[in-house]
């Protein structure tokens, strides 16, 4: 991190109630205790305005909770035409919504658009939705999104 300019990471879901909050909080979590919270601005959105001001799913906020990550105050929003520009990082959870931000974003954004998992040790490349399912899937998104949020952090502190 070698510009005076906070570096910017937009995670986004489709309706950014689940996975992306649960990346912002994790990540923010993170980049907290390593210190760094003033070096980077930190955020979340969805492809879709399914859940616009709500606040991030209940089984999302429990899992997180449980392992000692907070969602205080996010509430969902949809993605903006301002985002491209705004952010130097935006990160889809999975290929569908990658694919989604790479058509509303001019080209010279498109390298901005990362899988969130490309920053994770393992071999997925998506995180999955957990919104139809139990609270084990919660928990396996949590684990995807604390590791991928670790390699994300080592990745913008080298840069």
């Amino acid at each position: 991190m070698n510009s005076d300019k906070p570096i910017s990471v937009l995670f986004i879901c489709m309706g950014n109630i689940c996975r992306s909050p649960t990346a912002e909080g994790v990540f923010r979590h993170l980049v907290h205790e390593a210190g760094l919270a003033d070096r980077i601005e930190i955020d979340s959105a969805g492809t879709h305005a399914y859940h616009v001001n709500e606040p991030p799913d209940r089984r999302a906020q429990a899992a997180a909770q449980r392992r000692g990550f907070s969602m205080a105050g996010i509430r969902a929003r949809r993605v903006r035409a301002d985002d491209f520009e705004r952010f130097d990082y935006i990160i889809a959870m999975d290929r569908d919504n990658h694919s989604l931000l790479v058509e509303q974003a001019d080209i010279e954004h498109h390298d901005k658009i990362r899988l969130f998992l490309e920053f994770g040790s393992g071999r997925e490349d998506e995180v999955p939705d957990p919104y139809y399912g139990g609270a084990a899937g919660f928990e396996r998104v949590l684990d995807l999104v604390e590791d991928a949020s670790r390699g994300l952090l080592e990745t913008l502190k080298s840069s």
